[in-house]
């Protein structure tokens, strides 16, 4: 791919703005030797005003999504991709979450550009648990582990069952429910359905891979290691 548009798709400007970029002397080696329109470099190689460039097509991150943002692109009262890099939005193809925590939902939300990585995420078939840690409004009674288990339990408005899931009691109103589906509002209304609140919200990990260190609101590329984490 031609260095112009490498660097358009990434989303560093329109590919006139790039080709100024590049005229500028802004794009270089990393043994610092100029880049023009008509060379061509590794992205590994290349650096854009001193930064190594973003990787290429391929890219995932995982951020710590904190409460009061949504997994969209617009939104009066913020936004995922506010936290990242204003260029991320503009990459081709395009940058998506992984499916979605609500707004009032915190924690482990992967993104990637890898529209067929991502579809193996989500995908059923993959079977992927997701751990979410909630506080609830109210004691728990004793029953509820026995109940998600069942992989009899309806939810409001619904037909099917919801999937097995494992709830382990941290607190009176504190637990770990470990599950392998992702339906709407799925863990709030599991717990509606026993007469409980949940009053705070956190994805803690998507299959064997968790949120290490990140605060709320950072982020980090993910590496192969962590690819392999996820699935295994």
């Amino acid at each position: 791919m031609k260095l112009v548009k490498l660097l358009a798709n990434l989303g560093y400007g329109s590919r006139k703005e790039v080709t100024q970029m590049l005229r500028n002397g802004w794009v270089m080696r990393r043994d610092g030797s100029t880049l023009g329109t008509d060379d061509s470099a590794e992205p590994a190689d290349i650096v854009v005003d001193d930064e190594p460039l973003d990787p290429p097509p391929g890219m995932v991150l995982m951020l710590h999504k904190p409460i009061g943002v949504t997994c969209s692109t617009r939104d009066a009262g913020g936004v995922v991709y506010d936290l990242l890099p204003p260029r991320f939005r503009q990459r081709n193809p395009v940058l998506s979450t992984v499916g979605r925590l609500d707004r009032d939902t915190s924690g482990l939300l992967l993104m990637t550009d890898d529209g067929a990585l991502l579809h193996r995420i989500i995908s059923p078939k993959a079977k992927l648990v997701k751990v979410y840690e909630a506080t609830l409004a109210e004691d728990l009674r004793g029953d509820e582990a026995a109940i998600f288990a069942s992989g009899t339990l309806l939810l409001e408005s619904e037909t099917t069952p919801v999937a097995p899931a494992q709830l382990a009691v941290l607190g009176p109103r504190h637990a770990r429910l470990s599950m392998i589906e992702g339906r709407y509002h799925q863990v709030r209304r599991m717990f509606a359905a026993q007469g409980n609140h949940v009053l705070t919200l956190q994805r803690i990990s998507v299959g064997g891979l968790g949120m290490d260190e990140l605060a709320p609101g950072q982020w980090r590329l993910l590496n192969d290691d962590d690819l392999t984490r996820i699935f295994a």
